[in-house]
C-alpha cells in the first residue's frame, strides 16, 4: 500500500495526470475484482455450509420417515383384524348367555387398542424454522409442508378411537361384566371370588344400546383410521423416494 501511495504522489508531482488517471482507474478495477472474489468465496462457503446442513436435515428426516413407515405397515396389518373382531362382536347381539362360548365372552370384553405413536419432531423442526428455506427442491418442500397435517389427522383419529373405548365401552362393560371372569379357573386363590362375587350379565350387556352403539362407532372409526393409515403411508413412501433422489 505504501508503494501505491508513493507512485500516486510521484505521478501528481511530475504532472503526469493522464498516467495518474489510468493508474487510478486500474486501482479501482483491482479493488472491485478483489471485493468480487471475496464475495464469491463467502458465497461458496455459505453454499458449502448450507449443503452440509441440508444433508443433515435429509438424513434425520429420512430416518424419521422410515420409522413411521414401519409403524404404519404394522397398523395397516392390524386394523383389519380389529375390524373383524368388532364385526364378530356385533354378531353376538341377541344371543342368550348359555350360547356364548369362553372365546365369545373374551371377545365381548376385549378392549385392547394399541396407541400408535408416529414421529414428527424432525419434520416439524423443518417446517417451523429457517431450515425449510435451505431445501432447494420445490417438490420436496411441497411434500414436507403437507406431511404434518396428515400426521395430525391420523393422531386425532387415534385419540377419538381411544376415547370411545375409555369413555363409552369401558363404563358399560364394568356395569355388566365382572372382571372375575378374566381370572384363571385353575388358580385356587380365585375360587372364592368366582363363587361368591357378583356375576356377569352378558345378556344384559348385549341388549344394552349404549354398548351396541359404542361398538358400532368404534368399528366405523377404525375403518376411517385404516384409510387414514393407507393415505399417510402413501405420502410417507413418496417423501422417502423424493428424499432418496436428493441424497444420491
Amino acid at each position: 500500500m505504501k508503494l501505491f501511495r508513493k507512485l500516486r504522489r510521484n505521478l501528481i508531482a511530475f504532472g503526469k495526470f493522464k498516467s495518474y488517471l489510468v493508474y487510478a482507474i486500474g486501482e479501482i478495477i483491482l479493488i472491485v475484482i478483489g471485493i468480487s472474489i471475496a464475495w464469491k468465496i463467502n458465497d461458496l462457503n455459505d453454499i458449502r455450509k448450507n449443503n452440509i446442513v441440508e444433508q443433515k436435515i435429509y438424513n434425520n428426516l429420512n430416518e424419521e420417515l422410515n420409522t413411521n413407515l414401519h409403524v404404519l405397515n404394522a397398523v395397516i396389518d392390524e386394523y383389519p383384524k380389529s375390524i373383524t373382531y368388532l364385526e364378530n362382536t356385533l354378531k353376538y347381539v341377541g344371543k342368550p348367555t348359555n350360547e356364548l362360548s369362553k372365546g365369545a365372552k373374551d371377545t365381548l370384553v376385549n378392549m385392547i387398542n394399541k396407541e400408535v405413536s408416529l414421529l414428527d419432531s424432525s419434520i416439524n423442526s423443518i417446517v417451523n424454522t429457517t431450515k425449510f428455506e435451505i431445501i432447494e427442491s420445490v417438490d420436496l418442500k411441497d411434500l414436507i409442508a403437507i406431511y404434518p397435517s396428515k400426521i395430525k389427522v391420523f393422531t386425532k383419529q387415534d385419540e377419538k378411537i381411544r376415547a370411545i373405548i375409555a369413555d363409552r365401552v369401558k363404563p358399560v362393560l364394568e356395569k355388566h361384566i365382572s372382571l372375575a371372569d378374566l381370572l384363571s379357573n385353575e388358580n385356587l386363590n380365585y375360587k372364592h371370588i368366582k363363587e361368591f362375587g357378583s356375576k356377569s350379565d352378558y345378556s344384559g350387556l348385549l341388549k344394552n344400546k349404549e354398548y351396541q352403539n359404542s361398538i358400532i362407532d368404534r368399528l366405523l372409526q377404525t375403518e376411517i383410521q385404516l384409510n387414514n393409515a393407507k393415505v399417510l403411508r402413501g405420502k410417507t413412501k413418496l417423501l422417502i423416494t423424493k428424499l432418496k433422489e436428493e441424497l444420491e
